[in-house]
């Protein structure tokens, strides 16, 4: 997986020590964005009239490792020691769309908390569980297997919730809660992609071994979406450069350039096509294998363009709420830590205005390392100017 853009130079080891770039790493960031109103709700494609949704399959667990190699570092070996450092939670606890939603959430929907017994898996600094205590909460049990877990616990100390609030250091799968059962499940698991270090999995365990029935997971759904975009001038610099490295050849590295997803900012003007709503994960229901699957997508061109690379995104949602609630990541909306994920194509499409670009979309955990993600794109353009059909493979590690 690739990290930002060309404006800011800035390097992630200014922040960060190396390991750290396996949860987050620093960006360079080509578009400014407009500092916009914060509004707690889904881009729901329907609402826009942009999206053209179509039904997926499910695939349970296929066997889906689709890139080989001997990879030394792994984003598994590093995972956890990487939410140790605080640049990682200060930039999460810096984005206003992903806090603030969560506070409204808890703030504005007390009647949930109230009296309650709350499990916050990867609790991080504990922001959530103060929330929560905050909104009346009888007990939170707030579990993060990081180092952080005992700055968290100075937190709660500090800020005097400390007879409401219990830090528990420690793999959810591994831990044992004092309590039998909770009535709240809260979590902010969500990675690059959705999907990227498969957090989910841990949510989806603590659910079947702790919530109560009929209790409450928050978020509860969560959308994986598509679009398509014109993205010349990066794609030059970025996949093209390696044509002619200082008059030698580094095709072997351009290859290798491609199969890994960027993750970024993108400018709401380079969006080419309609934009395709993938698949919908209901947290309260799925099971862990519903984290792989295939999904066909048709993404129709709205003017003539060309087209470098696909664009996914997500949107989460808080349905349990009096009033609806959630946010997007996508690239019509305010710019979160998540960015978006981009694709880069091999080829450059010339697509015309009604045309459209069909395929499938495949999605695993890898085989080897469960918290990177392998993809599959199969795509097809049958066009007035350009006909071509292809599959590719990425990984984001």
């Amino acid at each position: 997986m690739t990290m930002g853009r060309k404006n800011n130079k800035s390097n992630i080891n200014n922040n960060y020590n190396s390991q750290d770039s396996m949860a987050f790493a620093g960006t360079r960031t080509r578009f400014d964005d407009k500092d916009e109103e914060l509004i707690t709700q889904s881009s729901n494609p329907e609402d826009s009239g942009k999206a053209i949704a179509i039904q997926d399959e499910s695939m349970g667990e296929p066997d889906v490792s689709f890139v080989e190699g001997d990879d030394e570092k792994t984003s598994a070996d590093y995972y956890f020691d990487s939410y140790s450092h605080f640049g990682i939670h200060e930039e999460m606890l810096k984005d206003v769309v992903r806090t603030k939603t969560y506070q409204n959430v808890i703030y504005q929907n007390r009647f949930l908390f109230k009296d309650k017994i709350v499990l916050d898996v990867g609790a991080g600094t504990g922001i959530l569980s103060l929330f929560c205590a905050k909104a009346g909460a009888a007990h939170v049990y707030a579990v993060e297997c990081a180092h952080v877990a005992n700055m968290a616990k100075e937190i709660v100390e500090s800020n005097g919730y400390s007879n409401v609030i219990t830090v528990l250091k420690g793999k959810i799968e591994e831990i044992e809660l004092p309590v039998p059962k909770v009535d709240i499940i809260i979590s902010e698991w969500m990675g690059y992609f959705l999907l990227f270090e498969n957090m989910l999995k841990s949510v989806l365990y603590a659910r079947d071994k702790w919530l109560v029935r009929d209790g409450i997971i928050l978020p509860d759904k969560a959308s994986l979406h598509l679009t398509a975009i014109e993205d010349a001038e990066y794609r030059e610099d970025k996949i093209e450069f390696w044509n002619n490295v200082y008059g030698f050849k580094m095709d072997c590295i351009k290859k290798q350039a491609i199969m890994e997803p960027l993750v970024d900012t993108v400018d709401q003007n380079q969006i080419v096509t309609t934009c395709q709503l993938l698949k919908t994960m209901d947290i309260s229901k799925m099971v862990s294998g519903d984290v792989s699957f295939t999904v066909p997508f048709k993404l129709v061109a709205e003017r003539d363009d060309f087209i470098h690379a696909l664009v996914a995104y997500f949107d989460v949602s808080f349905t349990k709420c009096h009033k609806f609630m959630g946010f997007s990541t996508g690239p019509r909306s305010r710019a979160t830590h998540w960015k978006q994920t981009v694709l880069y194509l091999e080829d450059v499409l010339t697509i015309c205005e009604g045309e459209a670009v069909t395929g499938n979309l495949t999605v695993a955990p890898n085989k080897k390392n469960p918290r990177d993600v392998d993809i599959m794109l199969k795509y097809s353009l049958t066009g007035r100017r350009c006909v071509v059909s292809r599959t590719q493979h990425y990984k984001m590690r």
